[in-house]
């Protein structure tokens, strides 16, 4: 079971070498590894078992690239809910909705912030027309991304 709890872990410099080579191929095998950082299999799966069971490492998955199966408008919505209370609602009708792959609860201008994947304007003119028949959104505004400048995960 994963530790949810607010502590922070620490991170030891062989815990954060592991986690960079995770990070670059989540394929590396145990013993490729090992022999990079210098210590046996077993303490390497150790490591990586204690890191998951900290909540420190959530997944290991192969990522889609969108742009490559039609998906080639990254847009994001911010929506405005009439009341707070709507939110939980929204959020499950959210989940519905496959081409939603991000919602935050924000502070400032939106209430929950979207970040949304679609094949082109006019799948996204779908998507739009969907969220704003939701109950309790009262107004959506979007941007549209032209390019990516950064994409990375945070290093420790």
């Amino acid at each position: 079971m994963r530790n949810t709890s607010t502590t922070t872990y620490e991170l030891d410099h062989l815990d954060k070498e592991i986690i960079y080579m995770l990070m670059d191929n989540s394929k590396s095998s145990l013993a490729y590894i090992s022999k990079q950082v210098g210590i046996s299999t077993t303490a390497v799966h150790q490591r990586i078992k204690k890191l998951e069971l900290a909540g420190v490492i959530e997944n290991a998955i192969s990522i889609l690239n969108p742009r490559m199966i039609g998906y080639k408008v990254v847009s994001y919505i911010g929506m405005f809910l009439d009341q707070p209370s709507h939110y939980s609602d929204v959020v499950k009708a959210l989940k519905e909705v496959n081409e939603v792959v991000e919602a935050h609860y924000t502070t400032g201008n939106y209430t929950i912030f979207l970040k949304v994947l679609c094949k082109d304007n006019d799948h996204l003119m779908e998507i739009l027309r969907l969220l704003q028949k939701m109950k309790g959104v009262t107004r959506t505004e979007t941007f549209i991304s032209l390019e990516q400048g950064i994409y990375r995960q945070l290093k420790v």
